[in-house]
Formats: C-alpha cells, sequence, structure tokens
C-alpha cells in the first residue's frame, strides 16, 4: 500500500515539475504579447502624433531637418547639376515649385494615418530586446520590416498631392524656362520618388522622437503601458 501511494507521489512531483516547466515560457511568451502590444500601442500614438504634426500647413517646409526638396537640390552630393540647381534655389527660381513639394509631403501625411496603423497593426515585434534597447527602437523596427510596403502605399498619395498643389504643373513649366531641370533629367516620375523618399525620412524622424517622449513619460498613457519593463 506504501509502495503504490509513494509511486503516485512521484507520479504527482513529476507532473507538478513538467507543468512548471511548460508555465514558465508561456508566462514568458506572455510577458512578451503584453510587451510587443505597449510597444505598438506607443508606435501607434507616436505615428499619429507625427502625421498630425506634419500635415500642418507649412509643417515640411518650416522644419529645416524635413524640408523637401528637388532632387540633386540640398543635401549632400548631387555633383555640378546639385550645385547649379542650388545657385537657382538662391536666387528664387526654383522656390515656388520647392514649397509645392513640401505643400504636397504635408497633404499626403494628413491621408497616410491608415497607412501606418495598418502596418504598426501587423508587426509581432517579436525581436523585443533589440526594440527595447533603443528609445526608438519600435520607428526602427516598423522602418526595417514594413518600409518597402509602406513606401509603395505613400507613393500614390504623394502623386495625388503633387497634382493637387500644382507641383507636376510647376515642373513642366520650369523645365520649359530652364534647361537645368531637363539636363538634371528630373522628371515627374523622378520627382514623385524623390519626394515621396524625403517625406517618409522625415516622418520616420518624428516618429522615432515622438516615441522616445513617449517612453519616457512613465505617468502618461502611452508611457504607462511599459511602467516597469522600460526601466520607468
Amino acid at each position: 500500500m506504501s509502495h503504490t501511494i509513494g509511486m503516485y507521489e512521484r507520479r504527482a512531483f513529476l507532473v507538478g515539475m513538467g507543468a512548471t516547466a511548460l508555465a514558465w515560457p508561456l508566462a514568458a511568451h506572455a510577458q512578451a504579447l503584453g510587451l510587443g502590444s505597449g510597444l505598438s500601442g506607443i508606435l501607434g500614438k507616436a505615428s499619429d502624433s507625427s502625421l498630425d504634426k506634419l500635415s500642418a500647413p507649412g509643417a515640411f517646409f518650416s522644419d529645416p531637418a524635413v524640408r523637401i526638396m528637388l532632387p540633386l537640390l540640398g543635401g549632400g552630393g548631387g555633383g555640378a547639376f546639385g550645385k547649379l540647381l542650388g545657385g537657382a534655389g538662391k536666387l528664387g527660381i526654383t522656390d515656388g515649385i520647392t514649397r509645392k513639394l513640401n505643400d504636397a509631403a504635408g497633404l499626403a501625411a494628413k491621408e497616410a494615418k491608415p497607412v501606418f496603423r495598418a502596418s504598426i497593426d501587423r508587426l509581432t515585434l517579436n525581436d523585443v530586446p533589440g526594440i527595447i534597447s533603443q528609445k526608438d527602437g519600435a520607428t526602427q523596427y516598423l522602418r526595417s520590416s514594413a518600409g518597402d510596403e509602406l513606401r509603395l502605399k505613400f507613393r500614390p498619395l504623394i502623386d495625388v498631392a503633387l497634382g493637387k498643389v500644382g507641383a507636376f504643373t510647376a515642373l513642366d513649366k520650369l523645365g520649359r524656362t530652364s534647361s537645368l531641370i531637363s539636363a538634371a533629367g528630373i522628371s515627374r516620375d523622378k520627382l514623385g520618388n524623390s519626394v515621396t523618399d524625403q517625406a517618409l525620412k522625415g516622418i520616420f524622424s518624428y516618429i522615432g522622437a515622438e516615441e522616445g517622449k513617449l517612453r519616457g513619460d512613465p505617468l502618461g498613457k502611452a508611457g504607462g503601458l511599459l511602467k516597469g519593463v522600460l526601466g520607468n
């Protein structure tokens, strides 16, 4: 009888050990899921806030860090054409079209919330440790994992906006009055690609900054999602 009782006790002990061992990875998985949800929440709020700011009239043009420029105008590189176009910009020849490009980026940003939200909602955030270690880790993860998809969906918004603000018309007119534009090979397609890339770079920059602010606010609703996990 005692032998039978001892056998049942051993079985119960082994079953308990197995359940405990199983519970550890499940608990870790649940914590990761909760953390992923928190990071997605922060990323969503950061995205909405950034797009709200950049969709305000004149926002892109007013901030030199994200200002949209003609291809080969501004920034590094560009060679001889870049210098010539840069000189044209200083003379005010390209100022009108540059403002239109920034207005177009703002209009596209205004329509981009659902595009960014859809990509954010599909993030698995599996690489949690790497994402946690940097203040803009979730933003970087979004850019690396969904950047191509976002660009594909954002480009049509840019094209519509460029047409709406008259940027394409201004480019065509500038091309007829200045040999620099045609010589530099700035077509409508090249302009659309350039504005898309520059606008997305600016948007991600803003989202990263917003993410950092939300992470650093343990009392805020978004920051509270990660309280205790990120050391807040």
